[in-house]
């Protein structure tokens, strides 16, 4: 019996990384009666009595999974946001926080574009990534030129499982036809109809990149806070974890309470007001939500 990492799948074949060898792997036929489906980014074990015809007897437990890409034990995730064109929104990048925070994926903030801004707006997009950085988030800021871009990300990606995702439009594909160029995702122009751009899906697989694995397909086309519960929520927003211990109720979650911390913070200014009505939004989105029978 063996270990390994599943770096791709494809047509119920399972590619399972291990010393080096990558092995092509079906999975037990007890897999499907018992509703586990083999995820790229798996640890699993596996037999194999040559690299072409495996079996994977047992999948490990998940630190976490993703539904798109369906990918497991993500360790970070490049949040690419462009200064302009699209413009900056922090209103997108705190939702893409919240929802890597809640998957307890590590956030990496990559503001590309830097070079097409004006020196006013720029002023007003490094204050925001100052904030963001005393919340002790990675934040890093690179020129439109993708060659650049990769330059800076590089450094980040040894050791780990990363994905990307972000706002679209802003160069993702970009960056991930950059590191490898036989990827050839395709990219298209954004639409300015819809500010959107479009992005052609694939099956996902996880590249070797440095001395890291990253998947080529960016990640959380769904926006939506399915899966997170109210209690949830403010563990997702870093300040107010430190903050809400000073709360008068455990279990505060900084709407109604009386004696709230959190509330004093943004009121004196410790925590930025635009955090603050981002929260409030996103809690109303969770307790409005439909229930799922």
């Amino acid at each position: 019996m063996q270990e390994g990492k599943i770096i791709k799948a494809l047509s119920g074949f399972y590619y399972v990384l291990s010393a080096e060898t990558i092995t092509q792997c079906r999975g037990r036929g007890n897999f499907r009666k018992n509703k586990i489906t083999p995820l790229v980014g798996d640890h699993v074990e596996f037999q194999a009595d040559n690299t072409q015809e495996g079996y994977i007897l047992k999948v490990l437990d998940r630190k976490n999974e993703l539904i798109r890409p369906p990918i497991a034990n993500v360790d970070q995730a490049i949040l690419v946001f462009s200064a302009v064109e699209p413009d900056f929104s922090t209103a997108l990048l705190d939702r893409f926080l919240v929802l890597v925070e809640s998957k307890e994926i590590m956030p990496i903030i990559c503001i590309t574009k830097k070079d097409l801004i004006s020196d006013t707006n720029l002023e007003s997009i490094h204050a925001y990534l100052e904030e963001y950085r005393s919340l002790g988030y990675e934040v890093l800021m690179t020129s439109s030129k993708t060659e650049e871009g990769l330059k800076d990300l590089l450094p980040y990606l040894n050791g780990k499982i990363s994905v990307f995702a972000g706002q679209s439009g802003v160069g993702k594909s970009s960056l991930l036809n950059a590191i490898r160029p036989e990827l050839d995702l395709k990219t298209d122009d954004i639409s300015t109809h819809l500010g959107r751009g479009k992005h052609t899906t694939r099956h996902v697989e996880l590249i070797e990149v440095e001395e890291g694995l990253v998947a080529d397909t960016p990640g959380f086309s769904s926006l939506e806070f399915n899966d997170l519960e109210l209690s949830e929520l403010p563990f997702c927003f870093p300040e107010m974890v430190k903050i809400g211990q000073d709360c008068k109720f455990r279990g505060c979650l900084h709407i109604n309470e009386p004696k709230c911390a959190v509330k004093n913070a943004v009121d004196e200014g410790v925590i930025p007001s635009y955090r603050y009505n981002h929260y409030q939004t996103f809690y109303e989105e969770i307790k409005d939500r439909k229930p799922r029978y």
